[in-house]
């Protein structure tokens, strides 16, 4: 996962058929996807068409929730679309990378501002570790040690191809 130079290389198009191969073992019948904006929204849209489901997938922003709220202002991401009662549903979330677990916390606020779900998880494309809350992924397709300041994020082509953009520390 290292090129020559010493820089961190993650093939994004290799960890989604991951995700897909974890995505489907953590699969029920009455499970719903829902992606967090807007690298897990990506991913959701291509495994809802992946794994043949029908219906759209849920969509989740952690804007309302965040507790930076004040120093980011409400993103332009994506808002919120459920098209399902949440009330009792069995939930997996999807993000691209799983970090400090802020956004995760964020996302169940809005979640529960829909409803009571039965049941919420996880599954990640990469879990980079440095968890300032208790939660953590029930499947990452990778798990890197990237430095804190350190930033990264999924990035999609016209054609709907994954790469990962690292960029150092500072």
């Amino acid at each position: 996962m290292s090129s020559p130079t010493g820089s961190l290389v993650l093939d994004a198009e290799a960890l989604y058929r991951e995700l897909l191969r974890g995505v489907r073992s953590l699969m029920g019948p009455e499970t719903r996807l829902v992606g967090i904006t807007s690298g897990g929204a990506w991913l959701v849209e291509r495994l809802q068409k992946d794994l043949g489901l029908a219906g759209k997938p849920g969509v989740i922003s952690s804007a309302l929730h965040r507790d930076d709220f004040a120093q980011r202002g409400l993103s332009s991401a994506g808002q919120t679309q459920l098209p399902f009662d949440v009330n009792g549903a069995d939930i997996l979330l999807l993000d691209d990378v799983l970090y400090t677990g802020r956004t995760l916390r964020a996302v169940i606020n809005e979640l529960f501002d829909y409803g009571r779900p039965a049941s919420v998880r996880l599954a990640v494309l990469v879990d980079r570790g440095g968890r300032q809350l208790p939660i953590q992924a029930d499947f990452a397709a990778a798990r890197v040690a990237l430095p804190a300041g350190s930033q990264l994020a999924l990035a999609r082509d016209d054609a709907g191809v994954f790469r990962f953009h690292v960029e150092a520390a500072a």
